[in-house]
């Protein structure tokens, strides 16, 4: 398989991330993303008229969509990770797979604005992100009372990888995650799967500094 990939992409990272945790094997052609807008030349339009990457080929299909390129890694390597395919699971996980779309708007919006000079109202950008982020806050804690760490599931599914990136680069965009105790639990989880990779901005586990501990009594 081919991926058309950009380093600093989050999105392209979803791909790389998901192919890293199911032992895919992935051919990279980086693609010169900024400043060469090379996702805007004939090549790459001839390949997915958005003017967008990442871009997956594997023989004559071609995917462009990051959902899309997640859920058939999964399919082809590892189908665990589509979820267990009960209807409660499979529409919490095709639900988060729709949400992540919005942490892409909003919250890498605000990183395209404040890295790359993108134009964008940034403000609103940025309540857009802290909306999301409360959003995914709650989410997380009601699947916490349920007694399982991940969006779907009580094992992690594409609908974490495919949510993942933009919440842990939230920061690039000026959006901090101090106020979400149970994001950066998830964001940890993830991080300490087996075969888990970075991305410039994303560490390993080791790298975070640790949670701090509350003692009894405190608030």
């Amino acid at each position: 398989m081919k991926l058309y990939d950009y380093i600093l992409s989050p999105s392209c990272y979803k791909v790389r991330l998901m192919a890293a945790l199911t032992g895919v094997k992935l051919d990279l052609r980086p693609v010169d993303f900024h400043p060469g807008a090379e996702h805007r030349g004939p090549e790459l339009l001839a390949l997915n008229p958005a003017g967008s990457i990442p871009i997956l080929e594997d023989g004559d299909l071609i995917l462009t969509e990051s959902s899309a390129i997640l859920v058939y890694l999964a399919a082809k390597a590892a189908p665990e990770w589509l979820g267990s395919g009960k209807a409660e699971e499979a529409a919490r996980v095709q639900q988060w797979l729709s949400f992540s779309g919005r942490l892409t708007a909003s919250l890498g919006g605000a990183r395209l604005h404040e890295m790359l000079l993108r134009p964008g109202d940034i403000g609103a950008l940025q309540a857009q992100g802290i909306a999301t982020l409360r959003e995914l806050e709650a989410g997380l804690i009601e699947q916490g009372l349920r007694g399982m760490r991940f969006l779907a599931s009580d094992r992690p599914t594409i609908a974490d990888i495919a949510c993942f990136p933009y919440v842990a680069l939230a920061p690039d965009g000026g959006v901090t995650l101090d106020a979400y105790p149970a994001i950066r639990l998830w964001s940890r989880a993830l991080r300490a799967l087996d075969r888990f990779i970075e991305m410039p901005g994303i560490h390993r586990l080791h790298e975070l500094k640790p949670e701090p501990q509350i003692e009894p009594g405190e608030a």
